[in-house]
């Protein structure tokens, strides 16, 4: 049986790529993300710190959802084009709820809406005009700062939601796990994968909470960190400050079949229960290609 030092040595001995991971600054802020068509903004002011990211695809195996807040799974998938929007809504959240299911364990499992995120120029995408956007099947950059999609009341709401729509004849459940289910679907190397961070080492006294506000327009000056009632209660992420104890692992040139399953929130703090996560610029690998991925948001039920 592998001990804990053995674990060190493993990880330890990982080919290290250098990365610019960006955290919220020191400082108080009004914390938001305004989203809108092809862009996204946030506020507070924020700063890239050198970091290195480790490549986890040599030691995959190692990983363990519930020790890391991660995963590399395998999972074939019948879509063949990804930028079939109707494809995706119709096959790929059922695909993704039993690869969920197998992976974890779980009970059951009810997977919602998705996004696809490529480093390509958006920024023709991001002057349209479209009225009413929803955060969810759309196209969006990779993200931009060391994050948690969920705070966790948002979790709670989450998966408290996704149990009665998907659920509602079932016993209930005693454990909830949000999650994200990511797959690049671009030819490897990507030049901004992403990297995901060992929740063993963030804690609660670097990260605070990232409003969300999904917009047709963005406002501008003060109003984009006026006061606003009961935001609070709003859906919102959670964010990070930089810490030199924090450790990010990739997983270089994934193949079609690879995913990434990892934590936003754990109902279960026993066990590593989130997932800080973002996209860096690998400047480590020759021949690096344009990243187009997509993941799915679910929430795994433990009855």
């Amino acid at each position: 049986m592998a001990t804990l030092l053995d674990a060190d040595a493993i990880e330890d001995s990982a080919r290290q790529a250098p990365a610019l991971i960006r955290y919220l600054d020191e400082g108080d802020f009004v914390t938001r993300r305004y989203v809108s068509q092809g862009i996204e903004i946030n506020t507070g002011r924020y700063r890239d710190y050198p970091m290195v990211v480790r490549d986890g695809m040599p030691i995959r195996g190692h990983f363990a959802f519930d020790t890391h807040g991660f995963m590399l799974g395998r999972h074939r998938t019948a879509i063949n084009d990804f930028w079939d929007k109707a494809a995706v809504d119709q096959l790929y959240l059922r695909e993704c709820e039993g690869a969920i299911q197998s992976l974890t364990g779980a009970s059951c499992v009810s997977a919602g809406g998705w996004m696809i995120r490529t480093s390509a120029d958006l920024t023709a995408r991001a002057q349209e005009k479209v009225a009413n956007y929803r955060h969810e099947g759309g196209i969006q950059p990779p993200a931009g700062e060391a994050h948690v999609d969920y705070n966790e009341i948002t979790g709670r709401r989450a998966a408290e939601r996704a149990y009665a729509a998907a659920f509602p004849d079932a016993p209930g459940y005693k454990r909830y796990v949000c999650v994200s289910f990511w797959r690049s679907f671009s030819p490897g190397p990507q030049d901004w994968p992403l990297a995901v961070c060992d929740g063993r080492t963030v804690s609660d006294e670097e990260a605070t909470s990232n409003t969300l506000f999904v917009v047709d327009e963005f406002p501008v000056g003060d109003a984009l960190t006026a006061p606003v009632d009961g935001e609070d209660q709003m859906i919102a992420a959670s964010i990070f400050r930089h810490r030199d104890r924090h450790r990010w692992w990739y997983f270089s040139d994934m193949a079609a079949d690879d995913v990434l399953l990892f934590k936003f929130q754990d109902s279960d703090h026993d066990v590593t229960w989130r997932c800080p996560h973002t996209a860096f610029h690998d400047s480590s690998l020759p021949g690096t290609r344009t990243r187009a991925s997509i993941e799915v948001r679910a929430v795994a039920f433990f009855e």
